[in-house]
């Protein structure tokens, strides 16, 4: 057995290792907040596991530097022409024009729409070229590993954050899901559904509105604090699921060479550097879709989020564990979620893992049965691995594989729309093959009973087409480069993914 080691940011300690703390933290600058008692937290690599002390990764005294650009990463070449683009089911304007690099203004004006609400299936739209801006600031403003629900989130108390800050925060509620929930629990909750650094949030909203440390912030901010305007993002929670999801859209999209150009909300098109990282990635998308194109120049550079980040924090890349999943990362045994003798329907190929902006690292499975739509079940899913339920609430379970209590550090497995009659509780430790629950369409949205199963490993959402193949059972998963397509093979044999049941996609155990 081989112990895996990685790097912290610049440098790694272990756990037994000693060193003297300087009187006044390196990773302070500014008076800035630091993050004293920093635990140690298992991260898991291929093939063993080992504990280490989270510590500051710059060497005390030393200059804060830029980081150095990433390797220039491959940028799809821009359209030199115009195109032709046929409506499929699902799609909205915003996803197209996303697709293309272009503004929604732009194809309703290329195609004499009145309403970006309205398209039909089977319509041909007209996708114009873009006139785009100069190239965007290639300045580095977070480390990946804090954009991402990963080790370091551990080192974050939000109550004792937001309480010592004394802002609108502190004595903030809002009914969520039936509940009422304060500023932490809100902001935990968009944390973990889209596996986003709460950190990261919290610089965001103190960025747009001052909500954490301003006991009276403008009412204008009240509604929407971080001002994207619409008549369902109403409200913090709200507005941080929608901030989260343009964070991982962003960070999901350059992790997958698949964007060469923001579209801001002036309509201006800025073609992307390629020498950032994917969490500064996440950053610009997301003021893309906030500003004009000088706010939005100043928002992804030193005097934007970064300062106000490095101002209640510390310096962002003192946080940095690098890389969040390493190259050689390989999958733990895992099965599928039924029974042996059983065969389901393998529904749904490699799509978003929570919200449309995640990795595509989810698969559907549909139980026996010719009933359609979302129909109560008395078939059983079953666990694909060892380890506790920490969580189980709202249709999700999290299963952490690597035992050690923690879903931000090494791998952890996602399953959702299980009905919460006979559902297993969180804090249950459960082997492979024991029930969790009845497959369903309770949490988030689905048009049909089934169960939806995506990975994480410290946080990042694994694509279920990427390099790290989504093993169930020995059968294997494929995309087709389009959401919801793809294969499982097995010993030559080949399923294809299909919404129902079909010869196609029944998959024996």
């Amino acid at each position: 057995m081989r112990l895996k080691i990685w790097t912290l940011g610049f440098l790694l300690f272990l756990s037994a290792c000693v060193r003297s703390a300087p009187d006044s933290p390196p990773w302070n600058p500014s008076g800035a907040a630091s993050t004293p008692g920093l635990p140690a937290v298992s991260l898991t690599g291929s093939t063993a596991t080992a504990s280490f002390h989270l510590l500051p990764t710059r060497v005390p005294g030393s200059p804060i530097l830029t980081p150095t650009p990433d390797v220039p990463r491959f940028i799809p070449t821009p359209r030199s022409g115009p195109e032709t683009y046929i409506v499929q089911v699902g799609d909205t304007l915003g996803a197209i024009s996303l697709r293309y690099g272009v503004s929604v203004e732009a194809l309703m004006q290329a195609n004499g729409l009145y309403d970006p609400n309205i398209l039909a299936v089977g319509q041909t739209l007209q996708i114009p070229v873009p006139t785009p801006q100069p190239a965007g600031p290639s300045f580095k403003i977070i480390p990946d590993s804090e954009l991402v629900y990963g080790p370091m989130s551990l080192t974050l108390d939000l109550e004792s954050f937001i309480r010592s800050k004394a802002g609108y925060l502190a004595s903030y509620q809002e009914e969520v899901d039936g509940e009422t929930l304060n500023a932490a629990q809100i902001i935990l909750r968009a944390a973990q559904n889209d596996s986003v650094n709460p950190r990261l949030l919290l610089a965001v909203l103190e960025y747009r509105s001052g909500w954490v440390t301003n006991p009276n912030p403008d009412p204008a901010t009240l509604d929407a604090p971080l001002g994207f305007k619409d008549n369902w993002h109403i409200g913090l929670y709200r507005q941080l699921t929608w901030a989260a999801n343009a964070l991982n859209q962003g960070y999901y999209l350059w992790r997958a060479s698949a964007v060469s150009n923001w579209v801001l909300a002036d309509g201006s098109v800025v073609p992307v550097d390629p020498s950032l990282n994917a969490g500064t990635a996440g950053l610009q998308n997301l003021f893309a879709q906030l500003d004009d194109y000088q706010t939005w120049l100043l928002d992804v550079s030193p005097n934007g989020l970064f300062a106000a980040y490095s101002k209640l924090f510390s310096y962002p890349f003192d946080l940095a564990i690098e890389p969040v999943v390493p190259g050689d990362l390989i999958q733990p045994l895992m099965h599928l979620p039924f029974a042996p003798g059983e065969i389901w329907a393998f529904t749904g190929g490699p799509h978003a893992g929570w919200n449309p902006g995640s990795a595509w690292a989810a698969l559907d499975f549909a139980p026996p049965g010719e009933a359609l739509g979302c129909v109560s079940s008395d078939a059983w899913v079953l666990a694909v691995a060892d380890g506790p339920i920490l969580r189980a609430a709202n249709g999700a379970l999290v299963q952490d594989l690597d035992g050690d209590g923690y879903e931000q550090t090494g791998w952890m497995v996602l399953y959702m729309h299980i009905e919460s009659r006979d559902r297993v509780r969180a804090g249950t430790y459960l082997h492979a093959g024991e029930r969790i629950g009845h497959p369903s369409c309770e949490g988030g949205s689905g048009n049909g009973t089934h169960v939806h199963l995506a990975r994480r490993f410290n946080g990042e959402w694994i694509s279920a087409d990427g390099s790290v193949p989504f093993i169930l059972d020995g059968w294997v998963s494929s995309g087709t480069g389009l959401e919801y397509d793809g294969y499982l093979t097995r010993n030559g044999v080949t399923v294809e993914a299909f919404d129902g049941n079909n010869p196609i996609n029944q998959i024996p155990r």
